[in-house]
């Protein structure tokens, strides 16, 4: 059972569609027992970094999110929900992250229009299963006015150019994240999100 955190994020019925569609039973959740039964954790995310963390602490998942991933559980982080695991985010202010990843969110460079809305194409980096059956460049679907900063190399997977590189797949350990939407991004997301299941079981 793969548990989707409910913290009012959005995407979620299209996000349980996907998964659907890989007959994956996914249930969407508060409950830190429920997590903590889950084979894995999605967390995904539209919106304001603030307003997603203020979320979870309110209802008091940071801790449960974290324990279970350092105690190994696998976490995919979608948009929002990727930006959410990095140190900090520069969004209207300075605000914490989850710190499962080192790193920080700034907005785009405003040499393009943002929010970066619409198909963009990603260029593989490091090798991953979460990429096999993918061509080398790829196009999946966006809407993001923030992004993490430049990254070590060794936790890249996947990146997009727009006014600038953007990460647009990292993995590290039994942490991925995907700065746009697999579940709005046709045959291709659904392959993303099928390597990912087969990566994690």
């Amino acid at each position: 059972m793969i548990a989707i955190i409910d913290y009012g994020a959005g995407n979620i019925k299209s996000l349980q569609f996907a998964l659907a569609k890989l007959n994956k039973e996914s249930v969407l959740t508060t409950d830190p027992q429920v997590i903590r039964n889950a084979s894995s954790i999605i967390l995904p995310g539209v919106g304001a970094f603030k307003d997603a963390m203020d979320a979870i602490n309110k209802i008091g998942l940071s801790d449960v999110i974290k324990q279970e991933v350092q105690a190994g559980k696998p976490i995919l982080g979608i948009c929002l929900g990727m930006q959410l695991f990095y140190d900090k985010s520069y969004e209207d202010g300075d605000w914490d992250g989850l710190g499962l990843l080192k790193g920080n969110v700034s907005r785009i460079k405003e040499t393009v229009k943002v929010p970066h809305m619409g198909w963009n194409t990603i260029t593989k980096h490091n090798k991953s299963l979460l990429t096999l059956h993918l061509p080398d460049d790829f196009y999946v679907y966006f809407v993001h006015s923030y992004a993490v900063e430049e990254l070590e190399e060794a936790t890249l997977v996947g990146s997009t150019e727009y006014g600038g590189r953007i990460p647009a797949i990292v993995q590290q350990g039994n942490i991925t994240g995907m700065q746009f939407h697999p579940e709005k991004s046709g045959d291709i997301g659904i392959q993303l999100l099928a390597n990912y299941e087969e990566m994690i079981s």
